[in-house]
């Protein structure tokens, strides 16, 4: 961990900060901040824990709630199998007479679905000026800037997160922000081309019969091709072979889902689900180009050398709408690498349809 943080780096995140402001996101996820800490502290302080409930928990995860954190219910039937668990777990988490690495180590082994992201993000609300949070989000802004610390072989999942957070603190002083604050500018610094982009309804995959789209939509953005490959990986074909990496800590979504590596930003990271294999997956939502296998080779490489370990193979994948010759020759000449094209299918259902699947459902 540097002594001190570059000043290029906090002129980056002053300027994300900057920028944030001029948008309505400012308003959804940093104003809101008091409001959030007067509605959770409450909850997550020790004295409540042991009557905590699971709608209050469940409250918490909603990105409606918390104001910050998207995507944290998708553990809840996993936490919420065992309340006492959680109860428990959570006590000693906020237990500030323990060290906070012994505490997240004992969240690490023994709570299944409490990852890092929820984890830290509790810690942040009983404890706002103490925690930063530790997710994919500040994890990949800390790599881009080169601020990242540098671990030690055999360091535990808690030993990492106080060199993390002590990295946090010293951002927040540099900043003169809070730490509530600067998980927003993580935000900002990996989202600020789509600020102000009004984002188009997410296109699932039809599961009943009728009129089909044209095979040739698209995504409208990048991204929403990214978060549905992300959000439906497991009932894909791809799923059924490979896993979204996932590092020590993480939640099931995993972190290698836009993998942040000082080389770029891996669109997806995976490994093989029984063997000694990665894949890089590099996703364009429109026409792809030869430039595509030049970016997941450099991905690659950083992989094999940093990641993966002696005899493990990594490939890569290039999955797009549509593909011209030069991609095609290029993925030719590299046995290493494939080429996936995507389709869209948009089903509408006929009311009377749907209307005779709930009768004949009510007549058993």
């Amino acid at each position: 961990m540097p002594e001190s943080i570059p000043s290029d780096a906090i002129g980056t995140l002053r300027e994300c900060l900057a920028n944030l402001k001029n948008t309505p996101t400012y308003r959804q996820i940093v104003e809101p901040r008091d409001g959030v800490l007067a509605r959770f502290q409450p909850v997550f302080s020790l004295d409540h824990i042991p009557q905590l409930t699971e709608d209050e928990f469940r409250s918490f995860l909603l990105f409606e709630n918390n104001h910050h954190w998207t995507g944290l219910q998708r553990q809840g039937s996993r936490i919420f199998s065992d309340m006492a668990l959680l109860r428990d777990t959570l006590a000693q988490l906020l237990d500030e007479a323990q060290p906070i690495h012994d505490r997240l180590n004992m969240v690490n082994k023994r709570m299944i679905g409490i990852g890092k992201a929820i984890a830290t993000g509790i810690l942040l609300i009983a404890y706002p000026d103490r925690y930063g949070v530790w997710n994919r989000t500040s994890r990949g802004g800390m790599v881009a800037l080169d601020i990242w610390p540098t671990f030690e072989w055999g360091e535990s999942f808690g030993q990492k997160y106080v060199k993390i957070n002590q990295v946090l603190l010293q951002l927040r002083d540099a900043l003169q922000t809070d730490l509530w604050t600067l998980d927003a500018i993580w935000w900002a610094l990996a989202n600020e081309e789509f600020l102000t982009q009004t984002p188009v309804p997410d296109i699932r995959p039809g599961v009943a019969d009728g009129p089909i789209a044209p095979s040739n939509q698209r995504f409208g953005l990048e991204r929403h091709l990214h978060e549905f490959l992300r959000d439906n990986w497991d009932h894909l074909d791809i799923g059924q072979q490979w896993a979204i990496y996932a590092e020590d800590g993480d939640d099931e979504a995993g972190s290698g889902y836009e993998y942040v590596c000082p080389v770029g930003r891996i669109d997806i990271l995976a490994k093989h689900r029984t063997d000694a294999k990665w894949l890089v997956v590099e996703l364009k939502r429109g026409p792809s180009s030869d430039q595509a296998v030049g970016q997941a080779l450099r991905y690659m490489g950083w992989v094999q050398q940093h990641l993966a370990q002696d005899g493990e193979e990594v490939r890569g994948l290039i999955i797009s709408h549509d593909a011209g010759d030069s991609i095609r020759y290029a993925v030719s000449a590299v046995p290493s690498i494939d080429l996936r094209l995507y389709e869209v299918e948009f089903r509408l259902n006929e009311p009377d349809a749907i209307d005779a699947e709930m009768q004949e459902g009510g007549d058993d």
